[in-house]
């Protein structure tokens, strides 16, 4: 049976209604899949750089303190001069045979230059020692005599987010490459604004 105009006028509007809307629905589902995962990736972004730049400021990069290990550097003035952080290390530069760094155990050992009971001790010229936790902790050369001419270092360790506290009357007399605060958080910024970018521009 042969369809009346009518009815042809009728039904094919209909049927491209029809599937318009379902085309519709369909880009519709696609797209919001699309934009809610690049939110989803966006969002992680963000996170991540958050983290980094909070890890940065908390002082994930620990400092490595250069100690030259002879008779003409004054040890106090280092000491006083420097803050030293758990994670950081102190780095003994000398000659080997010529000077060695013994650890003691104590403070009275550390006064009286009693090196007979030492807890470690180092020979290789550069010996790298990590403060891995807060405490005092006591060196001195092991070379005989020579830590009764001032070559010992009484270090003290704080934790990891304590505020510097240089004695501004002191002068550092061995170079030391502790991270500065201002480094830190020009390093941070950098941080979050790359990865900020960068997840803007995945996003668009």
């Amino acid at each position: 049976m042969q369809a009346s105009p009518l009815h042809t006028t009728i039904y094919i509007p209909l049927l491209c209604a029809r599937l318009s809307q379902k085309q519709l629905i369909f880009h519709s589902y696609f797209k919001s899949s699309s934009l809610t995962a690049k939110m989803n990736s966006f969002s992680r972004l963000v996170l991540l750089s958050i983290c980094i730049a909070l890890c940065i400021r908390g002082g994930a990069f620990a400092a490595q303190h250069s100690v030259t290990w002879d008779e003409s550097t004054d040890f106090d003035s280092f000491a006083k001069s420097n803050t030293f952080k758990v994670g950081d290390k102190l780095v003994f530069k000398y000659s080997p045979g010529l000077h060695s760094v013994v650890e003691l155990s104590s403070e009275k050992e550390y006064s009286g230059c009693d090196i007979s009971n030492a807890v470690n001790s180092m020979s290789a010229g550069n010996d790298a020692v990590k403060l891995s936790k807060e405490g005092t902790r006591y060196f001195a050369c092991g070379t005989p005599g020579h830590c009764g001419q001032g070559m010992k270092l009484k270090v003290k360790t704080v934790g990891a987010n304590a505020a510097p506290t240089q004695d501004s009357s002191s002068k550092p007399s061995s170079t030391s490459a502790s991270t500065s605060p201002v480094l830190k958080s020009v390093t941070s910024f950098v941080a979050l604004v790359v990865c900020t970018v960068f997840g803007f521009l995945n996003f668009i």
